[in-house]
């Protein structure tokens, strides 16, 4: 997604800042090494001096060079200070942007989970329903096969009219329950005469 993008762009331009930073803090490190080693060489020779005058005036020019040393050591040991800090905040910043990015993956493959068991739903539904409809016209083929066998054993009887039109269920009703009423009438008439 958009967002999960522009976390890892975020993510990549903070890491790249990271290893310039790292870069710079390497070559500080090396130039104070530099410097220390001049310290020491200058040291050295200053051991292996043998005439007092030359002793006395590298004496000088090594205070005066110890002196700029001092100072170039105490600026790159601030640089390195301040390099230390900016990584340590942008270490900062990609371990948070790192999860940002987790976060939103997870959320991303929630949704996904979720909408995968909606669509499970929905075709478990429509097969539900298909089933359905065709158990519904089964019964309802069913269901006219036998209306149809009721309207015929009811207008076949003597006397009954045969219907001219289509014919309703309360007219179907109304038929039968007439065959009905005199069929028992007539039985109702056999007993009076005494014919069982």
């Amino acid at each position: 997604t958009g967002a999960i993008s522009s976390l890892q762009r975020q993510l990549e331009i903070q890491e790249s800042q990271l290893r310039r930073t790292k870069s710079e803090k390497e070559m500080l490190q090396k130039k104070l090494r530099e410097r220390e080693n001049q310290l020491q060489a200058m040291s050295a020779k200053f051991c292996s001096l043998r005439e007092e005058q030359e002793h006395e005036e590298m004496m000088v020019t090594m205070e005066e060079k110890n002196c700029s040393l001092r100072q170039v050591v105490t600026e790159q040991e601030s640089k390195l200070a301040e390099q230390n800090k900016l990584i340590s905040e942008l270490q900062g910043t990609v371990s948070q942007l790192q999860a940002e990015v987790l976060t939103s993956r997870y959320h991303l493959r929630k949704q996904q989970r979720a909408q995968e068991a909606i669509q499970s739903q929905a075709e478990t539904l429509q097969h539900r329903e298909l089933q359905t409809r065709v158990a519904l016209e089964c019964v309802t083929s069913r269901f006219e096969r036998y209306r149809s066998k009721i309207i015929q054993a009811t207008f076949s009887t003597a006397g009954s009219k045969p219907p001219q039109a289509e014919v309703t269920d309360e007219e179907v009703l109304e038929a039968m329950q007439k065959i009905i009423n005199e069929r028992m009438e007539f039985h109702q008439m056999l007993k009076q005469k005494g014919v069982k």
